[in-house]
């Protein structure tokens, strides 16, 4: 079977002398190879182009993301003191969002000093504030760390407003003090997530489930369902915790070991904290009627 001809070379055809029989087809093959090249070139040309200005628009956003995340919480902020102007006035609203960026702040350089990459402080109106990390620390002693360090500072706070009122015999920061106290002593709740229930994971994990009975109790006393919320979320977190310590992993183990000395540590600044919060929210008391202000003795 002949095979086919456009396998083999053909037999070179008689021809007159100069003329090339293959001109005509080498010559179409070279003009089509160019205009592909010139139609890659300009395709190639446009996709740089389109990159540039992709690369342009990409090169901003990332200048513009720690900005992004100043934007976040001054925002969240505004917001914040817009929503609690509705009841106290922007004033004090204003100091009030000032005391809870404070408090927050509090958590995230401890969380930094631990090793742990935080956010900015993000506010939530009628809620507080929030910092979220991928973790609280290597260990529940670390943990506790993190969760202390936002009402003692948070405290200091406070106490600064009321050396401001002292000094300057002013009841607007003697308010604001008295409102950071509280804030702070009520962050003290032991039960995650409040601050206290951080604690207690180093200092007593069992002390959980007191916490959450006395949010339970609380809730029938004052009949505020805003309470609900708390209790869920400590209820969930509580049992989520105490099935992973019932496991009795090594993880586990080595999570919630903590010395003596420093268990004692953090329940000397836990009951500490509380003190100074008591006494600083009875040295800033104010009572309030028919427009005037009173001292409280």
């Amino acid at each position: 079977m002949p095979a086919p001809s456009t396998l083999l070379p053909p037999a070179p055809p008689a021809q007159r002398a100069g003329e090339d029989p293959f001109a005509q087809t080498g010559g179409g093959l070279g003009r089509t190879g160019q205009r592909l090249r010139k139609r890659l070139g300009g395709l190639l040309a446009a996709i740089i182009a389109l990159g540039a200005k992709f690369w342009a628009a990409i090169k901003g956003a990332v200048l513009l993301l720690p900005k992004l995340k100043l934007l976040t919480t001054g925002g969240t902020a505004l917001v914040s003191v817009a929503a609690y102007s509705l009841f106290f006035g922007w004033t004090f609203a204003a100091g009030f969002v000032l005391l809870l960026f404070v408090h927050e702040m509090g958590h995230v350089i401890q969380l930094r000093r631990e090793g742990v990459k935080a956010s900015a402080p993000m506010f939530i109106p009628f809620f507080g504030a929030v910092v979220t990390a991928k973790s609280l620390g290597e260990n529940a002693l670390a943990e506790a760390r993190v969760g202390l360090a936002g009402p003692v500072l948070g405290t200091a706070g406070a106490a600064a407003c009321l050396v401001v009122a002292e000094a300057t015999n002013s009841d607007f920061f003697r308010a604001l003090a008295y409102i950071g106290f509280f804030l702070n002593l009520i962050n003290l709740v032991p039960l995650v997530p409040f601050d206290g229930g951080r604690a207690m994971a180093a200092m007593a994990p069992w002390m959980w489930f007191i916490g959450l009975g006395a949010m339970v109790a609380l809730l029938f006393l004052t009949q505020n369902v805003f309470l609900l919320i708390f209790i869920v979320l400590g209820g969930m977190e509580t049992w989520r915790r105490w099935k992973l310590r019932g496991t009795r992993s090594l993880e586990q183990a080595a999570y919630y070991r903590v010395s003596p000395r420093n268990r004692l540590i953090v329940a000397a600044v836990y009951i500490g904290l509380i003190v100074l919060l008591a006494v600083g929210m009875h040295e800033s008391h104010i009572l309030s009627s028919a427009g005037h202000s009173f001292r409280s003795l």
